[in-house]
């Protein structure tokens, strides 16, 4: 096979292994972890680390899969595509889009609770619901002005999203040296539940914080050399932020009892303080504020490009491809994305909200890793990364294991969205026929 080549794209290959790796490390660290640690408290007890090191390997199965495809095709725009050429069905495809777009509006709902929580209580003693409706209009405003993201502004977002994670690993480091915390609690199962189910309950929530590496099948056509690139910068994004993650677990269940954690909306700001260690509350709070907003920010630019790129192809109402004349934003996707997203906050339940992520994101990985072994039969000219056959194989089998694992209440909840963007495509599918 010949080698791919570096002019086979308009786009300038700018994006380098190194830079690549921050990308997607960056997506994946995110903001889940600094909401999540209570909920999983609630769920596994003192057990904070297993059910982290599950999703990790869950998640590596799947990063397989779009290892082999994005580098099979280099110019796909995810798993909608991946879909797409494995189906031929404009359905499926549309499905699987819609999907990862319904994801995206319920996270950024999950994270402008965590944005309204403990975190910003340090600031000001306002309610919540209000906060987060708030938060969502300001994110929607700057996605309408114009927010473009750089390489360079990734990097910074992601240090000091990293920066309070190990904030969390090093203070409660500090702590044990000096005799405090308790290491026993790292081995504390829950009560009332098997060890067995409540790790696979546990992983569900957990899971929500691995997710992000697909979106980096967005930038494949910058990346320089992206057979080699590609795979090295995916599976050590995951390692990485998979051994701070367990790391934030242990330190979490040795600073705090599982009951405490469970009851705050700012836990890692909770295991600061318990330290003891001379960390500024309010400096910790900005973190996690900073880490929240940008994961929110991006997510809604995602989730309303995403909208206008399905409009713009026939696939939703023609409505939501309208664009401001100056701006040249998607203003009525914006519009109707932040909107959503704000009814959804009223909820209240970041825990629901984080599952129901979680439940539209197994089906687009269900997606993709029968994707690639449908594919397997399309041959491309270029030199690809292929991974091992047995490893789709236990993605698909690992995704319908969570997915039987969700709660009866997620499954009405997410059903629903999914039902709502069928009878939007069979609106659009019916205008275009008019038309």
């Amino acid at each position: 096979m010949a080698t791919e080549t570096t002019n086979d794209t308009r786009l300038r290959r700018a994006i380098t292994g190194p830079l690549l790796f921050v990308f997607i490390l960056g997506d994946v660290l995110g903001a889940g972890i600094y909401a999540l640690m209570g909920v999983l408290a609630g769920e596994v007890g003192g057990l904070l680390w297993a059910p982290m090191l599950l999703a990790l390997l869950l998640a590596l199965l799947t990063a397989g899969s779009y290892a082999e495809l994005v580098t099979k095709y280099p110019k796909a725009g995810g798993a909608a595509v991946f879909a797409e050429r494995a189906f031929r069905s404009p359905l499926v495809s549309f499905l699987v889009g819609f999907c990862m777009l319904a994801a995206g509006v319920v996270s950024a709902a999950g994270l402008a609770l965590a944005f309204a929580g403990d975190y910003f209580g340090t600031f000001f003693d306002v309610p919540a619901a209000p906060v987060a409706i708030a938060f969502l209009a300001v994110v929607g405003a700057l996605n309408a002005r114009g927010i473009r993201e750089s390489m360079g502004a990734n990097v910074v977002m992601t240090v000091i999203e990293l920066s309070g994670l190990v904030i969390v690993i090093a203070v409660v480091g500090i702590f044990v040296a000096g005799g405090g915390g308790e290491l026993s609690r790292v081995m504390e199962a829950p009560t009332g539940t098997s060890v067995g189910m409540a790790l696979l309950s546990g992983a569900i929530i957990a899971y929500y914080s691995f997710v992000g590496f697909e979106t980096s099948a967005n930038v494949i056509e910058e990346v320089r050399d992206p057979r080699r690139s590609y795979p090295r910068a995916l599976f050590g994004a995951l390692a990485v932020a998979g051994a701070v993650y367990i790391l934030v677990g242990l330190a979490s269940a040795i600073a705090l009892p599982p009951a405490e954690l469970t009851e705050s909306s700012g836990p890692l700001l909770d295991v600061v303080k318990a330290s003891g260690v001379a960390v500024p509350a309010w400096l910790f709070s900005l973190i996690a504020l900073i880490a929240v907003a940008n994961g929110a920010l991006l997510t809604m630019i995602m989730a309303s490009r995403l909208t206008y790129g399905m409009a713009d192809g026939g696939l939703l109402p023609s409505v939501f491809a309208r664009v401001l004349p100056k701006r040249r934003t998607p203003w009525v996707a914006i519009l109707a994305t932040t909107l959503v997203a704000m009814a959804l906050t009223l909820l209240g339940d970041l825990a629901m909200l984080a599952e129901t992520v979680v439940l539209l994101l197994l089906f687009v990985f269900l997606s993709a890793n029968v994707s690639v072994l449908v594919l397997r039969r399309d041959r491309v000219e270029h030199d690809h990364f292929k991974v091992w056959t047995f490893v789709p194989v236990l993605g698909i089998a690992s995704c319908i294991l969570l997915l039987t694992q969700q709660r009866g209440i997620v499954w009405l909840f997410g059903g629903a969205l999914v039902l709502l963007g069928a009878v939007l495509y069979f609106i659009a599918r019916a205008s275009r026929r008019r038309a």
